[in-house]
């Protein structure tokens, strides 16, 4: 069998190994203590951490779990798994070869380590690390690298490596976005909503300190309403998912919605571009949860618009992302 000349590390956030308290505690625990994700000070965000959300948030966070599990797993764990076999594939079709592709968790399992662990045993030199975040952002992107560099330390022999550090405006990517309302919008016809494009937030002092995630997410929005044609008005960008009392990015998602049905919008349509798979924050926050939020407060239309998942364009595209960063590979 052929030496692969290159294998992928295909990475998203993680996820808890099941549905319960033990298991959220333990991937929050991992998650939540990660310098890039909170910075607070190390001792007193232990007390924090350990003395009060580690003690509260596990329980609630198990039942939002429980109402996304699937026979599968969590979706985020379903999808990448499809996602990685799609990817492997595509992979084969065009390089002629089997080209090994491990799904890797920056939080949890398959861990960055074990993944790289299963490169190295396919005989792989070469492992292009392939971030499921269109858009930078210190707080998971540049954990991956962080959590990377860490599992390699006790290597005695490291591979090449190259990193994507993004691609929130590739126009593949933008493509498969727009494809995927527009076939929403033929699955619903009669009265469009106003289409919102909701992301995952950051604490606002981190772009204040040139994290280029709100940037990034500007560019998104305004490349995808443009491929649709939409007018302004007709589009917004918002935040979801703070975590603590500081401020973060705004408009924060739930606010708005309520905002927007008090002011008479009967009908919308919400995305979220930032997850390349739907999990918790999108079909329990987004799905379940600002539906409630919009309906409660008077509106009567409420769509939510699934993640691009292992649809053919998403997968052609991270196969393009994959081609284009492995040149003279």
């Amino acid at each position: 069998m052929p030496t692969p000349p290159f294998g992928v590390m295909l990475v998203n956030l993680g996820t808890p190994d099941a549905p319960t308290p033990q298991a959220v505690r333990r991937y929050l625990a991992q998650f939540l203590w990660d310098k890039r994700v909170v910075d607070a000070p190390r001792p007193l965000w232990w007390l924090i951490l350990h003395g009060i959300i580690l003690r509260i948030r596990p329980g609630r966070v198990a039942k939002a779990y429980q109402s996304v599990w699937t026979e599968e797993g969590s979706p985020l764990m379903a999808i990448g798994r499809r996602q990685q076999q799609a990817l492997i594939q595509t992979l084969a079709e065009r390089h002629g070869q089997a080209i090994p592709v491990e799904l890797a968790m920056t939080y949890g399992n398959p861990s960055l380590k074990e993944a790289g662990l299963k490169l190295r045993d396919a005989g792989v030199e070469r492992i292009l690390v392939l971030p499921l975040y269109p858009q930078f952002s210190r707080s998971t992107t540049a954990a991956i690298f962080d959590g990377l560099a860490r599992a390699l330390e006790p290597c005695p022999h490291l591979p090449e490596l190259r990193f994507i550090r993004d691609y929130h405006d590739h126009p593949g990517y933008i493509e498969a976005l727009a494809a995927r309302v527009r076939e929403h919008w033929e699955a619903h016809p009669g009265e469009r909503g106003k289409l919102i494009m909701s992301y995952h937030g950051i604490p606002k002092r981190y772009a204040d300190q040139g994290d280029p995630y709100f940037r990034h997410c500007e560019e998104t929005s305004r490349k995808l309403a443009q491929a649709l044609g939409l007018e302004e008005g007709a589009w917004m960008m918002t935040f979801q998912s703070r975590f603590g009392r500081e401020e973060w990015l705004k408009p924060y998602t739930d606010e708005t919605l309520k905002t927007l049905a008090k002011e008479g919008v009967a009908h919308v349509d919400i995305i979220s571009p930032a997850f390349a798979a739907d999990c918790l924050e999108t079909l329990e926050e987004l799905q379940v949860e600002n539906r409630d939020y919009f309906l409660e407060a008077g509106g009567k239309t409420y769509r939510y618009i699934s993640a691009l998942n292992d649809r053919p364009d998403h997968i052609a595209l991270l196969a393009n992302l994959v081609g284009q960063h492995t040149q003279g590979w």
